[in-house]
This record gives C-alpha cells, structure tokens and sequence, in this order.
C-alpha cells in the first residue's frame, strides 16, 4: 500500500514537472517576439524598427511586434530590455545615443556595456546637416559665419536629451565657435517638423532626408565617411572641413538582454543578416539613412565598447557630460 501511494506520488511529480521540460523543449522562437524601438512613432529609429520586424517575421516564422517605449533619449526602452528575461523574446532597435550617448549624461538605469547582448547589426547610419531654407545660410562654412556673428540666435533641435542629434549639434557649435542653444524633442520627427515650420534653424539627423527630398528644408552636408548615394551631389561635412574628430558616424543594431543564450543570439543573428542582404529590405534602410553592413555579435560588441569611450571623451570636452 505504501508502496502504491509512493509510486502514485512519484507519477505525480513527474506529471507536473513535464510541462515545464516540455516548455524548455521548445524551439526557439515558438511565441511572438516583442520588438522595442525606444523612440516614438516616425522616428528614424522607429522606421528602421518595422522594417526590419517586417523582415524578421517571414524569416522566423513567428509575429514580431513593434514596441514602441519613448523617453530620456531612448533610455527608457533601452532599460525595459536590459531587465527583461534573457529568452530572445525581447529585443532593443537600439541607436548610438542609447548606448553611447546617454549613459554618460545621468543614471539611465543600466550598464551599456554589460547589460545588453549584441545580436546584428543593421547598419551605419548618414546623416544631413539641414537648415530653414528661410535660414541665409548654403554651406557649413556660411552657417557657422552667421552662427559666429549672430551669437546666441541660432538653435538646433534633436530627438531629445543624449540623442545623436544633441551631441552633432553640440560638436558642430564647438567646432564653428559659435553659441548654438539645444532644443531636445520627444522624437525625431517632431524635432524635423520644428525645423520645417521655423521655429528651430537647424538639425542634424536622418530623418532630415525626406524633408530634403521635398524641398522643405536646405541641405549643407552629410554626416558619413563618404557621401550618401541618395544625394550624391552633396559633399559632406569632412570635406568642407568639419567632423575630423568627432566619434564615429550613427548606426542602428540589434540587441538582447544580457546572458541571452548564445545560440539564440547567433539564430537572429543569421536572419537579420539574411534579411538586410534582401534588395528589397537593404533599399528600405537606405531610405532612411542606412548603409546596410552585416556584423558578428562580436564585432558590434566591440564597435559598442569603442563608440562609447570616444563619445565619454568628446562629452567630457564639451562639459555636457
């Protein structure tokens, strides 16, 4: 009878615990997987973000959903991957300001260089230099004369404290010797709209692009190693002698929550990869400032850990950080 009851318990337990190895079992991924873009909709970040959701879904075969948790500069979907569980069914679209940028100006409330696995990489990112047109300036050098004789007047927005845009325009200010005042927004595309109806002069971002593109703002340079292939006729700011020594170009990539199993991360890593190879995803990205470039998890691991020593330094120069 004790024996009976012994062996009742036994087949008890092993019937509880067979969901949970069943559950542990499963193929990675076999749920939807939760795709957080820290900026609001519209945002550069955002645009990158669904296309390439868009693209990993028909590859993984699961829904891939776009999050998007705004705030401090993309701190604060940053921070929600960083304590989310390691399983790969969380993942940050994160940009150089979330990780570069704004864990230098305050307590952002995780570790850029530990808190994150690196997973892919989507690509480098240009940049227009973009005024008014109402702005008299047509060039790097005209703007920064009229920055210099006009000191305290000129302003520049960016998608908010930290943000790529904040650093580029600080530099720009720094490098011109001019006194330019910072505008953070909420994002992007309301920073852009602000430059399009007046009431800020300049921004530096790539959201720029499509107001160029329309004629509703002026373009004086890129912001990228080479010049962007969909405005080839626009030099960039190295050759009209600025950005010698600011911290590398932007760029987009994909992360994980720390300790995220490596064959996980190399499962993404091989789709994204796949997908930004696709004419068709690699000319989306393109549109939005994107020179697709495919990296191991290991290289855009040490492409963090450069980019945010050089960023601290720059920061630092400027007594913004």
């Amino acid at each position: 009878m004790t024996s009976l009851r012994l062996s009742r318990r036994a087949l008890f337990a092993t019937s509880l615990a067979l969901p949970t190895i069943a559950r542990a079992a499963e193929p990675f991924p076999s749920r939807p997987i939760r795709y957080v873009c820290p900026f609001p909709p519209g945002a550069t970040n955002d645009n990158v973000s669904r296309t390439m959701a868009r693209a990993l879904q028909a590859r993984l075969g699961v829904p891939v959903v776009v999050e998007n948790r705004a705030g401090a500069g993309g701190a604060v979907g940053a921070r929600f991957v960083a304590d989310s569980k390691p399983d790969g069914y969380t993942l940050l679209n994160a940009s150089a300001g979330n990780l570069t940028i704004a864990p230098h100006l305050g307590n952002v409330g995780y570790d850029p260089l530990h808190a994150f696995a690196a997973v892919a990489s989507a690509g480098e990112s240009y940049s227009i230099i973009a005024v008014n047109p109402n702005l008299p300036v047509r060039s790097v050098a005209e703007l920064i004369a009229y920055g210099r004789s006009n000191p305290g007047k000129l302003n520049y927005a960016s998608a908010g404290i930290g943000s790529a845009g904040h650093l580029r325009g600080a530099l720009l200010a720094d490098e011109g010797g001019f006194e330019a005042v910072h505008v953070p927004y909420p994002g992007s595309a309301p920073a852009a709209t602000s430059v399009v109806t007046g009431d800020c002069h300049v921004m530096l971002d790539p959201i720029t692009a499509t107001h160029v593109a329309a004629g509703r703002l002026r373009a004086l340079a890129t912001l990228g190693d080479d010049r962007w292939d969909a405005f080839p006729e626009l030099p960039t700011a190295l050759e009209q002698g600025v950005g010698r020594d600011w911290p590398s170009g932007g760029w987009f990539a994909l992360f994980a929550p720390a300790g995220t199993p490596a064959e996980i991360v190399a499962g993404l890593n091989r789709a994204f990869n796949d997908a930004i190879a696709e004419a068709e995803v690699a000319a989306a990205l393109r549109r939005f400032g994107l020179r697709p470039v495919p990296l191991s998890p290991e290289v855009l691991a040490d492409r963090v850990v450069a980019d945010h020593a050089a960023t601290g330094l720059a920061l630092r120069r400027l007594s913004i950080a």
